[in-house]
């Protein structure tokens, strides 16, 4: 069978969606060596991604995510490499393809968030990229031979706003990303360690949050509660915004009453750099509106990092009883959680504890084994 992947959004730099799809791939590539697999990659990641199996190649589709060129040429380029079934990993599916996909629909965010907030667009283009979003949702969802979702939470957001069998959508958790770190020498991470502390200006212990700004992650929210947390609780912190600094970042950075000395934007932060400050942050904290999994907090957990989390969406099915959770939309509960879990030794270590059990659950191993599955059910 030969099997295609749209890889246009492969890589870290595109966020929990670009690095879905380059550790489902990784993964696939140690799993499967009966089927062939054509990774389909734009020219900004081509060289992001080299076959590790000789079953296994990239193709070129400079396409953009959207518009028309989407619509029109991506369907010509996938024909032309005889694919018996194809794996888009987000909802984006061309109107004009009519052969067997899969599809991966990791939230419904802008069926919940329909808000222009969340876009540089104008009234009108937004509008109608609302109405296109809501038609290729309902293409994506009637046309698959098979849904994926990353959690149960999305699946029974479907099911509860569309006419699909459950059969068809299959709940499939995703991994935990390995930064390598145990590999380097004690001496090289202590001085990386330095580095990356000197580069991003931190001079005292630290609570993290890592990942992209859009409104519906509430930093502005979280950004409220530091205000309080500090004037409160301690001002011998500082908060750490790890992300790449894109427009809504910026929106937040020239907001004269969210400005801090001690909140640090860090901008996009390599993978071979997060290690370090995952492990020497005091917390992590996740303030999020909603979410289809969240792999940042799950990635801290890994480095025994405790995590105050929002109680929306997804996050108690993934977390569990591994984080201490707070309502995202008071920033005066916030803060009492931060302080909370900075001087409650005992509820910090049985955190620890728990969080070394559950990310046992989310091997990325387990996610390409669960995804072979219904690729071979669905043809």
């Amino acid at each position: 069978m030969h099997i295609g992947i749209d890889a246009r959004m492969y890589g870290s730099k595109q966020g929990g969606l670009g690095r879905y799809i380059q550790q489902l791939i990784k993964h696939l590539e140690k799993t499967d060596t009966k089927h062939n697999f054509v990774i389909f990659l734009r020219q900004e990641n081509w060289h992001e991604y080299e076959p590790a199996n000789h079953n296994f190649k990239k193709v070129l589709a400079d396409i953009p995510w959207y518009g028309w060129r989407e619509q029109l040429l991506l369907p010509k380029i996938i024909k032309k490499e005889k694919i018996n079934l194809m794996h888009f990993p987000h909802w984006n599916i061309p109107i004009f393809y009519n052969q067997p996909f899969v599809v991966t629909i990791h939230d419904l965010l802008l069926l919940h968030y329909p808000t222009r907030k969340a876009s540089t667009l104008s009234p009108i283009s937004y509008f109608l990229k609302n109405i296109a979003f809501r038609f290729a949702l309902c293409h994506a969802i009637k046309k698959s031979k098979n849904i994926i979702t990353p959690c149960k939470f999305t699946k029974n957001d479907i099911l509860k706003h569309f006419d699909v069998p459950a059969k068809k959508i299959n709940a499939v958790h995703l991994g935990i990303s390995n930064f390598q770190i145990d590999s380097l020498p004690t001496d090289k991470q202590d001085s990386n360690s330095t580095k990356i502390t000197k580069k991003y200006s931190i001079t005292k212990p630290y609570i993290l949050y890592v990942g992209v700004a859009y409104p519906h992650k509430n930093l502005e929210g979280l950004m409220r509660a530091w205000k309080i947390f500090e004037e409160k609780y301690n001002d011998n912190y500082q908060l750490i915004l790890a992300g790449k600094k894109n427009y809504f970042y910026k929106q937040l950075i020239q907001d004269k009453q969210l400005q801090n000395k001690d909140i640090i934007f860090t901008d996009f932060v390599p993978d071979n750099e997060l290690p370090e400050l995952y492990k020497n942050a005091s917390l992590y904290a996740f303030p999020s509106f909603y979410e289809g999994f969240g792999l940042p907090p799950l990635e801290a957990m890994s480095y025994d990092i405790p995590i105050a989390s929002s109680d929306r969406s997804c996050l108690p099915e993934i977390l569990q009883n591994a984080a201490i959770y707070f309502n995202p939309e008071k920033p005066e509960e916030i803060a009492k959680i931060l302080h909370y879990l900075l001087t409650d030794i005992a509820t910090r270590d049985r955190l620890i504890t728990n969080g070394r059990q559950l990310i046992k659950k989310y091997s990325w191993d387990n996610t390409a084994k669960r995804t072979l599955e219904i690729y071979q059910d669905s043809v």
